[in-house]
């Protein structure tokens, strides 16, 4: 049984989910306020869509990383611009198709290091190249984190290092503050693909 002080967070989660996949595929999306806001599929352009110079994105692997960027994450035909502590400074403003690639990986490996095999790694995620294969891979990860939190008990919520994600604090915190955590990201980074959605819509005016 889902522990009760878990509950709230589950439906955050969910909720947050429900409003970015909707905010990328249409028809429409909930708007916050009940009603429904019509809205464009997210196209391979405007997936890939540099706004600014100098950004980080996702790159097809044969062509190397972007600006300041030293490496490209991942494996197989695409990477994700990407340099060793400590990042650039100030950091690279980063595309639609890299917050919703770092959205997907980092769903995929909590959830593999909290309830799976403890053993993927930035290295071996394939990394979504277009639009669709983008949020396929973002609903992939929000599924298997929503299964793993399904696994957890109330003791686990309070157990330091119940999910062991080599890329944070994981190792070093209660379970809850780490689902708490995963929330904060998709609603941030949500918001911020949500405002590059409407960048993109606007830029010709």
């Amino acid at each position: 049984m889902t522990p009760a002080r878990l509950v709230p967070l589950i439906e955050q989660f969910d909720f947050a989910c429900e409003r970015l996949t909707g905010r990328l595929t249409g028809p429409d999306m909930d708007s916050g306020d009940g009603t429904r806001t019509p809205v464009a599929r997210v196209t391979d352009e405007e997936f890939s869509w540099e706004p600014v110079p100098g950004c980080w994105s996702v790159r097809r692997r044969a062509d190397g990383p972007g600006p300041r960027a030293t490496l490209l994450t991942g494996t197989g035909e695409w990477g994700r611009d990407a340099a060793p502590h400590p990042h650039p400074v100030p950091p690279p403003f980063t595309s639609l198709a890299w917050r919703l690639s770092h959205l997907a990986e980092m769903l995929l490996l909590r959830a593999d290091h909290t309830a799976g095999t403890r053993t993927l790694t930035r290295d071996v995620y394939a990394v979504a190249g277009g639009a669709k294969e983008g949020v396929a891979a973002f609903e992939a990860g929000a599924t298997a984190w929503r299964e793993a939190l399904l696994s957890i008990d109330d003791a686990a919520l309070d157990t330091v290092g119940r999910c062991t994600y080599p890329h944070g604090s994981d190792a070093e915190e209660p379970f809850v503050d780490i689902v708490w955590w995963v929330n904060q990201e998709v609603l941030h980074h949500g918001a911020e693909i949500a405002l590059l959605r409407d960048l993109y819509r606007e830029r010709r005016r």
